[in-house]
């Protein structure tokens, strides 16, 4: 085999590799996307038509309810590839989670702090990151308009209805997966 024969292999070797981790990525993405758009009506709905901001303790359910289910959708794909992209994507997303979990429990019990604004930033880098790592323009867009779109409405928007903010975020997440999913068939 020559030189240039290894490195189209290894070329065609990483693209495919990198289509069918986009393409196992695209179910968690709509995961995500679609339990964020249910989570975030839910505690709109019942913030709106109670008057309470503590249906926000709500938010705290969404990891442990989406982390089971996201075990089982990506455990029925046992024939992904793995490798370094795709383990860093797990990391960008888990560290997505741990920070929004640690800053949440700053804002409520000890310092009051805008996490509509601070979480949407969070949740669009993620996005837009993975999108980076997975060479995947929708993916980068949808993360830039969910991340900079939602923290200018989050400073334009008060009370209850900044919980829509996420409801257009989850809409977007899962629009990207279903891009994604529908590129890499």
């Amino acid at each position: 085999m020559t030189a240039s024969e290894s490195l189209a292999l290894i070329t065609e070797t990483l693209n495919n590799s990198r289509r069918a981790i986009l393409r196992n990525n695209s179910k968690g993405f709509i995961l995500w996307g679609v339990l964020l758009t249910v989570f975030s009506l839910a505690i709109y709905l019942l913030w709106h038509y109670t008057g309470s901001p503590a249906w926000n303790f709500l938010w705290f359910a969404f990891s442990a309810i989406g982390y089971p289910l996201a075990n089982v959708i990506y455990k029925k794909d046992k024939n992904a590839p793995t490798n370094e992209i795709g383990k860093a994507i797990g990391y960008i997303w888990a560290l997505f989670g741990v920070f929004s979990l640690t800053i949440s429990m700053i804002a409520v019990f000890w310092v009051p702090m805008n996490l509509f604004l601070i979480i949407i930033l969070l949740l669009g880098l993620a996005e837009s990151i993975s999108g980076v790592l997975l060479k995947n323009w929708p993916i980068i867009i949808c993360g830039f308009l969910v991340g900079v779109g939602g923290a200018v409405t989050s400073c334009l928007l008060h009370t209850e209805a900044l919980t829509l903010l996420f409801t257009l975020g989850g809409i977007l997440l899962a629009i990207t997966g279903l891009i994604v999913k529908s590129q890499y068939k």
